[in-house]
């Protein structure tokens, strides 16, 4: 099916306001998804964006006129409307976020019951034919609440980890003017930690830029400020960061080092083995090895799947895995129904630094060490497919595996290669066993070839 409306992706809507997502289309898109799913109650949420009220309104106008009871979340980050339509049992759940797109965008994110995503081929594309054609089903005249889930949330996150075992550990909190902030001011009073703010005004202005700290412009000030923290005291114990509806987070050692989402993935299997061993864990293909030496060791049974939440969530389900991680900072747990969420890794890594004895740059170093990687490197290309053909032929004699892209592994290093689901981009990840210097050099060579 040729698109219809530009908004419409493969994982969720997202687009140029009022171009490619206006009052009108949301206004559309809440009767479209009414008559989709038959959902009798769904709840709304809203991150930071300025347009995000305006849009949820129109949204709720489009279920109340088919007959939907609206549950109004206000401003809250997109794990919390994962979090209130399974616990509270509603239909569905929508959350209005464009994630760490810029700011004159927004989208939205939509949930079933007990919040089993919609995307492409479970149902989203549905919902934009028919928004598209607005031939409607259904009507009525549904309901409008507001209710505040704070509270239910934050004793939902305490259940992941015991404030009682973590210690006070002094900690750079960074939502770079998100939503998390938020929840952080909700959840600090439950946590021994001492918590250090930075750009917790929520404002979708975005002052600081747009929040996505996997950029490194956007971490650039908390990076300094954590430096100069080591160098003169007292030094922080770690740095947590968030992108907008905060569904991803990122951390920084003591010293102000960057850790990559991979290696967390590791830490986080890590810490959920640690407790009980008899644990499955879902990774992506992208980087591989750190994470299957760790559950390997500890055992636990590690379940390779295709990146992205919806692949993920769904393998998850089928597997009954207690935590499934991908590169990209997404963490997903089968104790927050199989969802993702930037808050419960800040609560196991907390409690891993306070009672592993070592400090986040020791616990994460050996890895880093183990295995070195180059980190997610994009290029442009004018064709995917033949990039990905002219790489696969100049390495022959590896291991192919095509779960997601091109997977090419020898004894001592592999790489991943994939073509982006929405742009001309293919992205390269680069691992080797314990030796940089071959990592430096194939990323070079790979990169050679792709950009040639």
């Amino acid at each position: 099916m040729g698109q219809l409306l530009a908004c419409f992706k493969a994982y969720d809507v997202r687009g140029v306001v009022p171009t490619e997502l206006n009052e009108e289309l949301a206004e559309r898109i809440g009767r479209a998804y009414a008559d989709e799913t038959g959902a009798q109650t769904v709840c709304i949420g809203y991150d930071i964006r300025l347009t995000g009220p305006g849009l949820g309104q129109a949204l709720t106008r489009g279920l109340n006129a088919a007959g939907v009871d609206v549950i109004d979340l206000g401003m809250v980050g997109t794990e919390m409307v994962y979090f209130a339509t399974a616990f509270y049992g509603y239909d569905g759940g929508i959350m209005i976020t464009a994630s760490h797109n810029p700011p004159e965008y927004n989208g939205m994110k939509m949930v079933r019951q007990e919040s089993r995503p919609i995307s492409g081929d479970t149902g989203l594309y549905d919902i934009e034919r028919r928004a598209h054609e607005q031939n409607w089903q259904r009507t009525g005249s549904g309901s409008v609440r507001s209710q505040d889930v704070y509270d239910d949330y934050i004793q939902h996150l305490l259940t992941f980890a015991d404030p009682a075992e973590m210690k006070p550990l002094r900690v750079l909190a960074n939502p770079g003017n998100g939503a998390a902030g938020v929840a952080m001011e909700k959840l600090i009073p439950h946590l021994p930690l001492v918590v250090d703010k930075m750009h917790f005004e929520p404002d979708g202005h975005f002052p600081n830029g747009v929040p996505n700290p996997i950029l490194e412009e956007a971490r650039a000030d908390m990076e300094a400020k954590m430096r100069a923290a080591a160098a003169s005291g007292p030094p922080y114990d770690f740095g947590v960061a968030w992108d907008g509806d905060y569904d991803r987070c990122f951390f920084l050692d003591e010293k102000g080092q960057f850790i990559e989402g991979y290696y967390i993935v590791g830490l986080l299997s890590q810490a959920l083995l640690a407790v009980s061993p008899d644990h499955t864990i879902i990774y992506d293909p992208r980087l591989t090895w750190n994470t299957l030496d760790i559950v390997e060791r500890l055992g636990g049974r590690a379940v390779i799947c295709k990146s992205g939440h919806a692949f993920i969530k769904e393998k998850m389900r089928a597997e009954n895995a207690t935590y499934g991680g991908e590169m990209s900072a997404h963490h997903y747990f089968r104790g927050h129904w199989y969802c993702d969420s930037g808050m419960i890794p800040l609560m196991l890594i907390a409690h891993l630094v306070s009672t592993s004895g070592q400090t986040l740059g020791q616990l994460v170093g050996q890895m880093i060490e183990n295995y070195p990687c180059s980190g997610e490197v994009n290029s442009k290309v004018s064709d995917v497919k033949t990039v990905l053909a002219r790489v696969e032929a100049a390495y022959p004699g590896g291991e192919i595996d095509r779960i997601d892209g091109l997977s090419v592994q020898f004894d001592n290093w592999r790489f991943n290669l994939r073509g982006s689901n929405t742009e001309p981009v293919i992205r390269l990840n680069v691992e080797t066993r314990g030796d940089r210097a071959l990592m430096e050099a194939k990323t070079a060579e790979l990169l050679g070839l792709i950009r040639s």
